[in-house]
């Protein structure tokens, strides 16, 4: 199985997400709290002659900053105290505002660096726990987003998704669309043991090395024997090594990439076609699955509503439309072609290539 090739083969060192990271976001929130208390201090130091102090009578620039300190933080405690209409009038719409500001900027703060993320800490706690028959992503860059992706738009609860990496911000990213996250390596047994690798139905690896695609698929296959491996790799040479360490489905983006753009010279709709193939938002779709009880000795053109493309049967494949003849057995896995017909079905724009072999 193939889709479309990624725009580059190489692990990226930087994932730029066009989002803020948390530094950035606290900087320019602490940024925003010294510009409102400036603007306080300038207003209080301007109209300084407004001001009265009720201990040494003098209101030097120190004093206004500890009256300009307390007042936004607090109301104040009577040792400096407003006296003419200007001060009087500048406290009440100038500085009140502010203060109300500030305060919910540091209640925003609070809730996104201490409240929000203890919060998801615990709910993914919570859902890695009861984690079964679920799906791993190793590797969230453009590859493990785009299979994210359409895991979701096929129909997958994002509470059955786990997505494993060692970048915090591509993590983010992930939690955003509500799918379980594990920050580490997954080439260390003990981080795809908290991803519960060894009651995962399948794992789908792409960290954008292929010496690191290997490394995960050892571990994997080592702590689940039975999982579904599904991996990107990127050289040709090294798909025999990815086939010799376990893995179950190879996807060569680039390999698949020249060959689509080859085909694509038989006729402009070629990848048009392709794409509906393999992506949910296609008017067509391509289904595995096991054959049902009621197909079992029916010839595969009279099933009904779908097409059966392929039968695969022991170690072998049957193509459909060479034998004729053919009759489905029992234990028989079938690829079947179904067309969508819900009015949202249509050509969707070309997503991520795989390759898989059998």
């Amino acid at each position: 199985m193939a889709a479309r090739p990624t725009a580059s083969t190489d692990r990226p060192r930087f994932y730029r997400s066009g989002r803020l990271t948390p530094a950035t976001t606290l900087a320019i929130r602490g940024a925003a709290v010294l510009a409102l208390v400036g603007v306080a201090l300038g207003g209080h130091w301007i109209d300084r002659a407004g001001l009265r102090d009720n201990t040494d009578g003098v209101v030097s620039f120190l004093d206004v900053v500890y009256f300009t300190v307390i007042t936004v933080t607090t109301v104040g405690y009577g040792d400096i105290v407003p006296v003419s209409d200007s001060a009087r009038l500048f406290d009440t719409f100038i500085v009140t505002p502010i203060r109300i500001f500030v305060f919910l900027i540091f209640l925003g703060s609070a809730y996104s660096f201490m409240l929000r993320q203890g919060w998801e800490r615990w709910r993914m706690g919570l859902i890695r726990h009861g984690l079964k028959d679920h799906i791993i992503v190793c590797g969230y860059g453009r590859s493990g987003s785009a299979a994210v992706g359409e895991l979701l738009e096929r129909g997958h609860p994002a509470e059955d998704i786990v997505v494993v990496d060692e970048d915090a911000a591509r993590l983010r990213l992930a939690e955003e669309r509500g799918v379980a996250t594990v920050e580490g390596d997954a080439t260390h047994n003990k981080v795809l043991e908290i991803a519960k690798v060894e009651f995962a139905r399948s794992v789908i690896i792409c960290p954008g090395r292929d010496d690191t695609a290997v490394l995960v698929i050892l571990t994997c296959r080592r702590l689940a024997p039975d999982a579904a491996i599904a991996v990107s790799i990127a050289a040709i040479e090294n798909e025999l090594l990815a086939r010799d360490a376990g893995a179950s489905v190879i996807v060569n983006p680039v390999s698949f990439g020249g060959q689509l753009l080859a085909q694509c010279t038989n006729g402009p709709h070629v990848a048009d076609y392709v794409t509906d193939l393999v992506t949910r938002g296609g008017r067509i779709e391509l289904r595995e699955r096991a054959v049902r009880p009621e197909e079992i000795g029916c010839s595969p053109r009279d099933v009904v509503g779908c097409q059966i493309l392929r039968i695969y049967r022991g170690s072998g494949s049957i193509e459909v439309a060479r034998s004729l003849a053919e009759r489905l057995r029992e234990g028989d896995r079938v690829i079947e072609l179904v067309e969508d017909d819900s009015p949202s079905g249509g050509a969707a724009p070309a997503r991520e290539s795989r390759r898989s072999r059998s």
